[in-house]
């Protein structure tokens, strides 16, 4: 950071939408511009934290500094502004499709060895291994994301289980839900063995067909995937499961699980 004091860093991240990311940078640049603070990007993508750690296999050209362990350093100071955009949590195969573009953009990466032999393999698959899964957020974040216990910690869960106390069958505590008419009941998905063309039609319940979304390409071994929630259904299982909670006497909660991805 050039200025502790009038700098933020921006990082350059590879979670969709991308377009939410860059489009967000011009509009902190402006406001900042107006308090005379600078605003820095680091580099922190998939591909750019592969580029990375891979100096000596690249051209003088193609180097980049390690940003990510660079803005580690920083969060250690209280002076230090980051923001930090999602960034994906790459598998092997994301990890793998990775080095494979930057392969086909003239970097010299070496694949990634799934069982190294040699000394040199090992060495590769570490450094892999370092970029893969959840490797920012610990390291921004000084371990806070990382939800995983330590091994002792599940050794001494396991040999000192918490008691619930006994359970009694009068208990009215349950957990209600839909049986049907919901997304899990209705989802169906289709895989194509071979590369197609597909489009998106709604059927209304009078027969009409409506185009949501025009013909696309889809490559072989794509998966379309598709459910509907039922709006009656649902209002009904609501309304069901209030009078049952009022004539049980017990508290009713309503658990609404929504996924990021």
């Amino acid at each position: 950071m050039s200025d502790q004091k009038s700098a933020i860093i921006y990082t350059e991240t590879d979670e969709a939408p991308a377009l939410a990311t860059y489009s967000l940078l011009p509009i902190i640049q402006a406001f900042a511009a107006v308090s005379d603070i600078n605003v820095e990007t680091r580099d922190i993508s998939l591909s750019g934290r592969i580029i990375a750690n891979f100096p000596d296999f690249l051209d003088e050209s193609q180097r980049i500094g390690d940003a990510l362990t660079e803005l580690g350093e920083m969060t250690q100071d209280p002076l230090a502004n980051i923001i930090k955009l999602p960034n994906i949590s790459a598998s092997i195969p994301q990890l793998k499709a990775a080095i494979r573009e930057l392969q086909e953009q003239g970097y010299s990466l070496p694949d990634y060895p799934e069982e190294p032999k040699t000394d040199k393999e090992k060495d590769v698959k570490a450094r892999y291994d370092r970029i893969k899964g959840s490797a920012v957020n610990p390291v921004l974040r000084e371990g806070n994301s990382d939800r995983r216990a330590p091994a002792s910690v599940k050794a001494y869960a396991r040999k000192n289980p918490h008691s619930m106390g006994a359970w009694s069958k009068d208990s009215k505590s349950h957990v209600a839900h839909m049986e049907s008419g919901d997304f899990y009941g209705s989802e169906k998905s289709v895989t194509f063995t071979d590369a197609t063309d597909v489009k998106i039609l709604f059927t209304g319940a009078a027969g009409q067909q409506t185009e949501l979304k025009s013909s696309f390409p889809l490559q072989a071994g794509e998966v379309i995937d598709a459910s509907v929630m039922s709006r009656q259904a649902l209002t009904e299982f609501l309304a069901r499961e209030i009078d049952s909670a009022k004539q049980q006497g017990v508290l009713f909660s309503l658990h609404m699980k929504a996924t990021m991805m």
